[in-house]
């Protein structure tokens, strides 16, 4: 009787592609932001360690077109919430907005709701 002699098998490490954006935003189609759907925004609750203020931004930015955003960004002030919030980055969406394309539109209207606020 022979005994079999086992090779020792070499894993190679799974080959990761880079995450990459999608270069658009696909439209959220049928849903109807009115006001008050709108203001629904503002009830988010964030999981722990975000920045609830950042939270409600980023989920409105991914959710809402530039027009809805915009209209969001009148109530978030009113409501006494932070433009500048930072994500555990410390990243504000001003930042990220700033590195989107695809992001002009929300970009030009968190712009322009800042430089309300500053002035």
């Amino acid at each position: 009787m022979t005994s079999a002699v086992l090779k020792p098998t070499v894993l190679k490490p799974a080959t990761l592609k880079p995450a990459t954006l999608k270069k658009d935003k696909k439209k959220i189609l049928g849903e109807i932001f009115d006001d008050a759907r709108i203001k629904t925004f503002l009830d988010l609750d964030a999981q722990e360690g975000l920045d609830a203020d950042f939270h409600v931004l980023e989920k409105a930015y991914r959710g809402m077109g530039p027009e809805n955003f915009s209209t969001l960004l009148g109530f978030f002030i009113a409501a006494g919430r932070n433009l500048n919030a930072v994500n555990p980055q410390g990243q504000t969406m001003l930042d990220i907005l700033s590195t989107h394309a695809p992001a002009e539109a929300y970009l030009t209207a968190l712009q322009q709701h800042l430089n309300q606020l500053n002035s």
